[in-house]
């Protein structure tokens, strides 16, 4: 492929067809170098066309926008639920829980039901509207700033409660799970909620369904290595387990 206007039709046409090409496979199939291509997949997203991934192109884009939790709740709902059961194991024997906002980590408070007296810890509205009168559940609500598409608190005067607390394990939400980026969120200000409980909990574990795989919000929360588990369902690419694995992260998937 000699000229610019066949390589663009061919990128074009590949990804159309596949959803997501590496450059090496580009470099191969039109036997051109690899800065080449990358001068063709520049001009390309520049035009709106497709967007770049970490080694490659996909047809769509792998930054998550916000929605508000109502819509959200309506998608994926029973990868939510088994992922919520799977976490429950995680509980044992800890006396005191951060539940993070989230849908996913919603459904861990819906099936929340301790033999034992727990103490949950949680900045969600409707964690706390669920588990209020749950028999052995004590909450404390964390305070603060709502917000209106997740119903959480979040801002300086959440984190200034968390100031004088310790917890066995937290159990996050997460809008985007990247093996580069690592974890995020679409909302910078409880990105910063989220940093601030990672800091007062022993374990911490992360709930989100396969869709978040790849894919990157604009409040980053940490590295993927500074969290304990990844608790997501079968939908998930094994070869971005394994790559998540080898940053010593125990990855659980929900059946």
């Amino acid at each position: 492929m000699k000229t610019i206007t066949q390589r663009h039709e061919f990128i074009l046409k590949k990804l159309k067809q596949k959803g997501k090409v590496s450059i090496p496979e580009l470099v191969k199939d039109m036997r051109v170098s690899g800065v080449t291509v990358r001068k063709d997949l520049k001009l390309l997203e520049e035009k709106n066309l497709l967007f770049r991934i970490r080694g490659g192109v996909s047809i769509t884009s792998p930054y998550t926008v916000e929605r508000p939790i109502n819509q959200k709740e309506r998608i994926r709902s029973e990868e939510k639920k088994k992922i919520a059961r799977a976490a429950l194991r995680l509980i044992g024997q800890n006396d005191s829980v951060i539940i993070g906002s989230g849908t996913t980590v919603f459904e861990l408070a819906r099936c929340l039901s301790p033999q034992k007296r727990i103490t949950v810890i949680t900045p969600a509205l409707k964690v706390s509207l669920e588990l209020c009168n749950r028999a052995n559940v004590e909450i404390l609500q964390l305070g603060g700033l709502i917000h209106r598409n997740s119903s959480s608190s979040s801002g300086d005067l959440t984190e200034m409660v968390l100031d004088g607390l310790s917890c066995g394990l937290l159990f996050l939400g997460a809008d985007g799970i990247d093996a580069k980026h690592g974890l995020s969120i679409t909302n910078m200000s409880e990105a910063s909620l989220n940093r601030k409980m990672m800091s007062v909990s022993q374990t911490v574990a992360v709930l989100a369904d396969s869709s978040k795989f790849g894919r990157r919000g604009v409040g980053r929360i940490c590295h993927l290595g500074e969290v304990d588990y990844i608790i997501t369902d079968a939908g998930v690419d094994p070869g971005m387990v394994k790559e998540i694995e080898q940053s010593g992260v125990q990855v659980i998937i929900a059946d």
